[in-house]
């Protein structure tokens, strides 16, 4: 555990605390060995023991290491000293750019491309290395006391290799490329897309792309094009607005290939700002189909006949040689030549035209031929008179799946499993106390039974002893049924389905049924109508992928993402992933209806209280303690948190602390203790001699159990 004052590595004093991360802590230390300020990056302890997490640091470390150039946070050492890992790295005094641009509200063009220009160098530096960066944004850049620029936190760079490289890491939404959001593809490329959006920060002092979710953001970087900067800031150069548009390019092929034709064109900005001198490149119309005409033609079968063999090639080229020795000889027959050449063309046109019409011929005999073979085989395989390539068994019952068993399993994983075959999972609760609540007691289907997919599937499930009675909301409209079962503590999933009889928006079912009874907070599917079947869009089930899966399946189903929240989820298997969808798997709804999901954050971590009244050191402690001393004291939980810290001189101590996350912790006191003052006689001669007390730091350090909450 990092405490202020520590020394690491026998040179390096901790100072204080100046940064936190996901991983890591910085800390402000002194270099004792070389008298120099240096920021110390510490992995957090609940890490260092995941060999996973510590692999990741080494090679953050590794990476950073190899780089040193003016406009980079320099990392000057590693180490690692009783389970703590740690980078020790230049310290930079200043500010971040986030901050500048805060208090600027926006820079002017040629300070920004000042910066970028900068920025483009340090970043060049790391990709010459094979290092991405992969999270520039303003706030990874820091401006010094001195006005150097320097890129900072290479926290989530890995050394590129010659294998492709894919990641699913993604940096701040606001500044992420097209591909990172997608959780492709990434190379140097993304880098120049992320500072192509912090150039256009700086210009207008505001980001292109913003939202109310991290995902609507992140759509909107791989829909929507790029806002021009000059319809914010009219006076921005028309040079510097094509800049930032090439950056930021929805395909990177389109973008700056390397981050020095990027500087390039930025200098030249600063000295042409209104000349249009950046070069749009599109590989789509480069490598576009062209027409080959008849003369093209006959010029490639030319020259492909003359490749017929090498004695040929040699022929061709003596040609050449004795045609530019003989230019002036054939300066008088050149009419001659022409009306030659004229007719070897029209006798290669006339050969080569034959010989195209009797390909053409045959391949579009060959085509009717094989669109027969395809036509017949159809035919014979949907009338049965083809059995090959046919199991008899799927055939007869291809869209039916086989039923898992359900009994003795919690609730929530019957119903993944069920969902995940496409059968519709149907719930009543019964009161009973011999099995705890959620645990699914029997189903109307058995284990093996083969069943046609989205068949209801019955289950009965414990509701433990204090079950809660399910109101009958059949026939309710929506908004009041959900309404009834909220004010019963029942949580609410929809789904929705077709009927002729029930109007739409009107509930036609629900499960458990009503006057049953079930547990508190467990959930009641409510069976919306939609009235007659029309164009609806069914809901395919998203939980247990990313959060970017999710996004993109219910865009490309004609739907709309709706809020995205994080939860504590039991079920460890789901951590980072949907665990919940705010419509039911199967359910069918407007296009464009919005869909609600819910990413986990993992099992809910548990939390302890410490209340009551901590004692001076006893005499067991330290017999040297006397009431009325002036004590430090001071209260440290086990994971690093410090409770209390406060000089006293009166105890006990009253103290009430909450929502704690480790059970136990430390209570230091530190004060000092001064020793009697000695009279001596000297028997002899009588002489006096006082000797003054002393004066001795006293440190004593008590365990302490916090209390679990519930």
């Amino acid at each position: 555990m990092i405490k202020i004052g520590m020394m690491i590595g026998d040179r390096y004093e901790i100072l204080e605390k100046i940064g936190t991360g996901g991983m890591s802590d910085v800390y402000k230390s002194k270099d004792h060995k070389l008298n120099r300020y240096v920021a110390v990056k510490v992995l957090k302890q609940e890490f260092s023991e995941n060999a996973n997490f510590v692999s990741k640091f080494r090679v953050e470390a590794q990476a950073a290491a190899g780089l040193m150039h003016p406009n980079i946070v320099n990392v000057y050492d590693v180490g690692e000293e009783n389970d703590i890992y740690y980078i020790v790295m230049e310290l930079v005094e200043g500010i971040t750019l986030k901050k500048y641009i805060e208090k600027k509200a926006r820079l002017s063009v040629k300070e920004a491309i000042s910066i970028a220009i900068q920025v483009s160098m340090g970043i060049e530096a790391a990709h010459n290395n094979h290092i991405i960066h992969r999270d520039i944004k303003p706030q990874n850049i820091i401006i010094s006391k001195e006005g150097k620029v320097k890129v900072t936190d290479f926290g989530i760079a890995k050394a590129a290799t010659s294998n492709t490289i894919t990641s699913n890491v993604m940096g701040s939404v606001h500044y992420t490329s097209p591909e990172q959001a997608r959780g492709g593809y990434s190379d140097e490329k993304s880098d120049i897309y992320s500072l192509g959006i912090t150039m256009f920060e700086m210009l207008t002092g505001r980001v292109p792309f913003n939202g109310e979710t991290t995902v609507a953001i992140a759509i909107k970087h791989i829909q929507e094009p790029l806002p021009s900067p000059r319809e914010y800031i009219p006076e921005i150069p028309v040079s510097v607005e094509q800049i930032v548009h090439k950056c930021c390019q929805k395909s990177p092929d389109r973008r700056y290939q390397t981050m020095g034709d990027l500087v390039t064109d930025l200098k030249q900005s600063l000295i042409n700002p209104d000349e249009d001198f950046v070069k749009m490149v599109n590989p789509d119309e480069e490598a576009s189909t062209r027409m080959i005409t008849d003369k093209d033609m006959v010029q490639i079968k030319k020259q492909s006949n003359r490749r017929d063999s090498m004695d040929e090639a040699l022929r061709l080229k003596k040609d050449v040689r004795r045609k530019y020795q003989e230019e002036e000889e054939y300066d008088e027959e050149e009419s001659l030549d022409d009306e030659e050449e004229d007719i070897d063309e029209d006798e290669d046109e006339e050969e080569y035209d034959s010989k195209m019409e009797r390909i053409t011929t045959v391949l579009a005999v060959v085509a009717a031929l094989l669109i027969g073979c395809i036509v017949l085989f159809l035919v014979g395989r949907t009338l049965g008179i083809l059995p090959f390539g046919q199991d008899s068994e799927e055939s007869q019952n291809p869209d039916q799946v086989e039923m898992p068993e359900v009994a003795g399993k919690q609730l929530e994983e019957v119903k993944e499993k069920l969902l995940g075959l496409g059968l519709m999972p149907e719930i009543n609760y019964k009161e009973t106390d011999e099995y705890e609540a959620g645990l699914v007691l029997e189903c109307n289907i058995g284990i093996g039974q083969m069943v046609d997919a989205k068949t209801d599937i019955v289950l009965t499930v414990s509701a433990g002893v204090s079950g809660i009675e399910v109101p009958n909301v059949a026939g309710m409209s929506t908004a009041q049924g959900v309404s009834n079962l909220e004010q019963k503590g029942f949580v609410v999933n929809r789904t929705e389905s077709y009927d002729t009889k029930v109007a739409k928006g009107d509930i036609i079912s629900q499960s458990p049924e009503g006057g049953t009874k079930a547990p508190s907070g467990s959930a009641v599917t409510i069976r919306i109508s939609q009235g007659a079947e029309d164009n609806k869009v069914r809901v395919s089930n998203f939980i247990g992928i990313s959060e970017m899966d999710a996004m993109a399946a219910i865009t490309e189903s004609g739907l709309v993402v709706g809020s995205v929240t994080e939860v504590n989820h039991e079920d460890v298997s789901l951590n980072g992933l949907v665990c919940y969808q705010s419509y039911s798997v199967g359910s069918y709804v407007e296009p464009g209806t919005a869909i609600d999901l819910q990413v986990s954050l993992g099992p809910k971590q548990a939390t302890y209280s410490y209340n009551g009244s901590i004692e001076a050191p006893s005499a067991e402690e330290d017999p040297e303690y006397r009431e009325g001393l002036n004590v430090t004291v001071t209260i440290d939980t086990e994971d690093g948190v410090q409770l209390l810290n406060t000089n006293t001189a009166s105890f006990p101590i009253s103290v009430n602390y909450t929502g704690i996350r480790s059970a136990t912790g430390t209570v230091t006191f530190t004060y000092m203790v001064t020793t009697d003052a000695v009279t001596d006689t000297n028997p002899e001669t009588g002489e006096v001699t006082t000797t003054e007390g002393t004066s001795v730091q006293k440190t004593i350090a008590r365990e302490i159990q916090f209390t679990p909450e519930t």
